[in-house]
């Protein structure tokens, strides 16, 4: 008697097991039309069900990034990078979820731009730039390496220091912008952003990272920060609260780019240098697309060639000039370059 009750429990547990609305074993999966899990923002994603068991179904609802969609997808609204994919299929008085991913790239490639060097200003050798910007005319720069960082107030024209203060030394200075007069600025692996008081650099604050696990570039355009962590991810920081909000994944029409490092604000777009990289990409911050890509190759060489000489980093607008200035860690010179289609 004992025994025929446990086969009942037994029996009646995977009978209540079978009845759930979601099993776990997956009776469907998610088929689309882009090869091998790629597909253009120019193109149109097309969405069905294999359905295994050939069981009737009676509706399909889809998710893309979390957006109901149907199963014809227009892609050009949507943001680039590898894309979340959902279904919720019903079926016998029953439903079932199943996920895959896609990953949607640029339909177009990126165009390729190269310089003019309109003047060279004097810049500090030991400096290992990590950010760059201009406010009234006048430059901001972040240094890294602990023991070393930096933040600085410069006259760029004669690379005299007006504004000079030093980090603790446990931290290693990153990329730096400046907002309602306030500069922000990272730090590279302690999770730690701190802010100041534009004029007289007191520091105000400090902030948290959230999912973005580095600090690499900051930039804005007055109702955004973006950040970059050194992955193909820009994270969206409300510039209020500083919370990553949203982020964006950097893609040409190939895959992805990673590296991204020192940002800046251009007529609309991100510029950002690429880490241990000679080129600036040139980034749709709507959708991450690589629209263009200048070659800063040739600048490295027109440096002092010393032993701690190290790559190209750190960009920055002038809106006053309406030029571009690049330099590097421990380059010796600030270049001032008008960009050139190739």
């Amino acid at each position: 008697m004992q025994m025929f009750k446990f086969l009942t429990i037994i029996f009646l547990s995977s009978f209540i097991a079978s009845c759930g609305s979601n099993s776990s074993q997956n009776y469907f999966t998610i088929k689309t039309n882009a090869e091998k899990g790629n597909i253009s923002n120019a193109a149109t994603l097309n969405l069905s069900i294999e359905n295994k068991k050939n069981y009737t179904i009676d509706s399909v609802s889809y998710l893309l990034s979390g957006k109901k969609v149907e199963s014809t997808i227009p892609l050009k609204n949507f943001k680039l990078g590898k894309q979340a994919l959902e279904a919720t299929v019903y079926f016998n008085n029953e439903k079932q979820s199943v996920s895959s991913q896609v990953t949607i790239l640029n339909s177009e490639l990126p165009k390729v731009y190269g310089f003019e060097i309109l003047n060279e200003y004097p810049h500090d050798i030991t400096s290992y730039t990590q950010g760059l910007e201009f406010f009234n005319d006048t430059l901001y720069e972040s240094t890294g390496q602990n023991k070393e960082s930096k933040l600085r107030k410069v006259d760029y024209k004669t690379g005299n220091i007006i504004k000079n203060i030093n980090l603790a030394d446990e931290y290693f200075g990153e990329g730096l912008t400046i907002l309602n007069n306030k500069i922000y600025q990272l730090t590279w692996q302690k999770g730690t952003g701190f802010i100041y008081d534009l004029n007289t650099f007191e520091k105000l604050d400090s902030f948290r990272y959230g999912n973005s696990k580095e600090g690499w570039g900051l930039c804005h355009d007055s109702n955004v920060i973006y950040k970059s962590d050194g992955t193909e991810n820009i994270w969206l920081l409300n510039p209020e609260t500083l919370v990553e909000e949203d982020y964006i994944q950097v893609c040409t029409n190939k895959g992805k780019i990673v590296g991204i490092n020192e940002l800046e604000w251009v007529d609309g777009k991100i510029y950002a240098n690429r880490y241990q990289k000679n080129g600036v990409a040139i980034i749709n911050p709507e959708n991450g697309a690589v629209e263009g890509v200048i070659d800063f190759t040739a600048l490295k060489n027109k440096v002092t060639q010393h032993s701690g000489l190290d790559v190209l980093n750190g960009i920055a607008y002038n809106p006053k000039t309406k030029t571009i200035f690049v330099t590097g860690k421990r380059w010796d010179k600030l270049f001032e370059v008008q960009v050139i289609e190739k």
